[in-house]
């Protein structure tokens, strides 16, 4: 790899970390009772350049029901608690100070029992292009558990190392290639002012 393929890698690298990029995670799944737990639900635009406004809604069906019921809705930066059972324990997670939303997620505050269950998230969003409007719907579920203690598996303790482990090498690796390409243009310069061209190389005025 080359010294100017390298520093448009930089650039790039310099560039999500300066202004972000939207990633779709899936939420998490267990909950600790009487804490707080984070419902997450990201749909990211295809486009980023097209304006956009969205609206979420999220409804919840509990482990001994057998149909969703409205829990919550957020639009035009508003949003609204629709389920008694949450009065006063949620809270938006999102978006901020736009209507262009693309993180619909929300915090649950005060976790209990009762909140086991199953938890669905609806995003209504309207492409607003030159000439026409666009509509479309995504959704998707949280199964969400509640217990006594937070217990995290072997596989997600290795998946959380591997990832500062991949970090880590990665940073240490562009530090390696700046190195080089800077005693690589250093050497260049060093060598054209011990071997000068020739006078009469160069071409007269």
């Amino acid at each position: 790899m080359n010294c100017v393929s390298n520093f448009v890698y930089l650039t790039v690298c310099v560039a999500l970390q300066c202004y972000g990029a939207c990633v779709e995670v899936d939420s998490d799944t267990e909950a600790v009772v009487h804490e707080g737990f984070k419902l997450g639900c990201i749909f990211c635009k295809m486009r980023g350049e097209v304006q956009a406004m969205a609206s979420v809604e999220w409804y919840f069906m509990a482990a001994d029901e057998t149909e969703y019921s409205l829990l919550y809705t957020y639009e035009d930066k508003a949003g609204n608690i629709m389920d008694p059972r949450f009065d006063f324990r949620l809270a938006w997670n999102g978006s901020k100070d736009t209507i262009d939303l693309q993180d619909g997620s929300i915090y649950i505050l005060n976790v209990t029992y009762n909140d086991t269950g199953t938890y669905r998230c609806v995003f209504q969003r309207t492409l607003l292009y030159s000439n026409y409007r666009c509509q479309t719907n995504n959704s998707k579920t949280v199964q969400l558990h509640v217990v006594s203690k937070l217990t995290r598996g072997m596989a997600s303790i290795l998946s959380e190392i591997m990832m500062y482990v991949s970090i880590i090498g990665l940073q240490f690796w562009l530090v390696v290639e700046m190195i080089y390409c800077y005693r690589k243009i250093a050497a260049a310069g060093e060598e054209t002012l011990e071997h000068p061209p020739p006078l009469h190389s160069l071409s007269p005025l």
